[in-house]
């Protein structure tokens, strides 16, 4: 999906097509970049929502810089920063800490196994937000370091940085459960 693409459609009668359009191509990158840098998914619903609303009341605002899913990945970053910032965010997440488990496992608990994410990704989610939000642009995004660099707004080097340094702590998570005894 490109820029004229979106210019075109954003002046006709028929913008709902556009953001069903842009749900399509762009959906599951969007929610699974919210996932990782909140990792709730519930919380990774309510921005995607977001997102694609912001975006469809932005269509008239384009402008042809990068790409449509760099323009997206950096609404879905503002939105979930603005989602940590909020009163409800932390209040949630306070809550969230404390341990109200029981013995059993709930049913929402056993079905939310069934479906967890691999172990790669369990480790990348256990990584500080800096290095975690950088190796995923890079690595599941496919996006460039100079494209990385202009949506976090820090120069390439930091990027590079970041990226060496996440390598680093995913592979001393795996040398630490090798050398674990079972």
């Amino acid at each position: 999906m490109e820029w004229d693409y979106l210019k075109t459609m954003a002046d006709s009668d028929d913008r709902k097509s556009i953001l069903a359009d842009l749900m399509t191509a762009y959906g599951n990158d969007v929610w699974n970049y919210a996932f990782s840098l909140t990792r709730k998914r519930d919380l990774a619903d309510d921005i995607t929502q977001d997102v694609f609303l912001k975006a469809y009341r932005g269509l008239f605002t384009l402008r042809k810089e990068g790409s449509v899913k760099m323009w997206l990945l950096a609404i879905t970053r503002n939105t979930a920063a603005d989602y940590r910032r909020s009163a409800f965010f932390r209040r949630v997440t306070l809550f969230e800490s404390f341990d109200y488990t029981s013995s059993q496992p709930s049913a929402e608990e056993t079905a939310m196994d069934r479906f967890s994410i691999t172990d790669i990704w369990e480790k990348v989610l256990r990584l500080p937000p800096k290095y975690r939000e950088v190796l995923i642009l890079f690595g599941h995004h496919q996006m460039s370091m100079k494209e990385i660099a202009s949506l976090l707004g820090v120069t390439e080097g930091t990027v590079k940085s970041r990226l060496f340094q996440a390598r680093a702590k995913i592979t001393k998570m795996k040398e630490g459960e090798t050398h674990e005894p079972k």
